[in-house]
């Protein structure tokens, strides 16, 4: 029998077959109105919904030689968790579009619904996909609309941080570009192509940070936690620590201060790598942090720079400019 009769291309199905496969790997909607309608309808408890997008392109965003695609279907729900996390709500709700080569496999498909939903499961319990998108692409692209409630609470903004306040992190700094580094330099061919990835080829701790860049696991839970306990500003770090803390001191009007001895031996590491998705905050001196937050510097009044380490500015790499850095071999 052809291979294909059992893991048929999806040029080969009907819309509805792929959909209707999708969906038995998703699991029950929670939603009022969930998938198969023209739109879902979700409850919202205080009439308010937190709204995000992010987009995943095969290319400069993730390699199918290095991502399964229950990784792909992982990170794609991840990133935005997060950032639904970072203003202070709960995620309840993905909305998925999918555009694919014709001859993408049934499984591939399958697998990748199946990492969207196990994402949720352990990240965000109680989110579910509820609808979405499916057409055709040269290019393999996943699209994904996360939707939160801030159940009563006001949103933590980036521009909330005020001087005197510490600055704090919960997540990861630096790890999921460490693992990049790693495939770059261990899983590529002799002409520069990505190779699968093979534990065999590095050790343990190699491998942990691999999976970081993979498959994130963001603090999902920490933002509403923040929130509770008087976060004046919170994003998410998505482009790099440096550059991300850049965009809440302009937004608030201040200089972060950063102290270098909380990043290790690897500052530069540290501060400049990306897709960590860690959520960074503010919050007022004295505050007694949870959910895995850790000082890592302060906010200043606003001198000549963002961002400075240990009072002196930063001069390394500022961390990822998809316009800039898309075509350097950074994913």
């Amino acid at each position: 029998m052809d291979a294909g009769a059992d893991d048929p291309r999806v040029g080969d199905l009907s819309e509805g077959a792929v959909l209707r496969s999708i969906l038995e790997r998703l699991g029950s909607s929670r939603a009022e109105v969930g998938p198969g309608d023209d739109a879902a309808v979700i409850p919202i408890p205080d009439g308010r919904v937190v709204a995000t997008v992010d987009t995943l392109v095969h290319g400069p965003d993730f390699r199918l030689a290095w991502s399964s695609a229950f990784d792909l279907g992982w990170k794609s729900a991840a990133v935005n968790l997060a950032d639904i996390a970072a203003m202070g709500a709960r995620p309840i709700s993905l909305l998925v579009a999918l555009a694919m080569p014709d001859d993408t496999r049934l499984s591939f498909v399958e697998g990748l619904a199946d990492g969207l939903r196990a994402a949720c499961d352990e990240l965000a319990p109680g989110c579910a996909v509820e609808g979405g998108d499916l057409t055709v692409s040269d290019t393999l692209t996943v699209a994904v609309t996360a939707l939160g409630s801030l159940e009563g609470r006001r949103p933590i903004l980036r521009s909330g941080a005020r001087p005197g306040d510490v600055v704090a992190l919960s997540g990861d700094a630096g790890k999921a570009a460490r693992g990049l580094e790693i495939l770059f330099a261990e899983f590529r061919d002799s002409a520069g192509h990505p190779v699968s990835v093979s534990a065999e080829r590095v050790g343990a701790e190699d491998l942990e940070a691999v999976a970081a860049q993979l498959r994130p696991r963001p603090p999902v839970h920490a933002g509403v936690l923040a929130a509770s306990d008087g976060a004046t500003a919170m994003m998410d770090v998505s482009d790099g620590l440096a550059l991300d803390a850049s965009r809440l001191a302009d937004a608030s009007g201040v200089t972060v201060d950063f102290t270098g001895a909380a990043f290790g031996p690897d500052i530069a590491l540290a501060l400049a790598g990306g897709e960590d998705h860690a959520l960074l905050a503010t919050f007022p001196a004295g505050t007694d942090l949870r959910a895995g937050f850790r000082v890592i510097g302060s906010v200043r009044p606003r001198g000549a720079d963002a961002v400075t380490v240990d009072g002196s500015p930063f001069d390394g790499r500022r961390g990822w400019d998809p316009y800039r850095d898309w075509d350097s071999g950074r994913g």
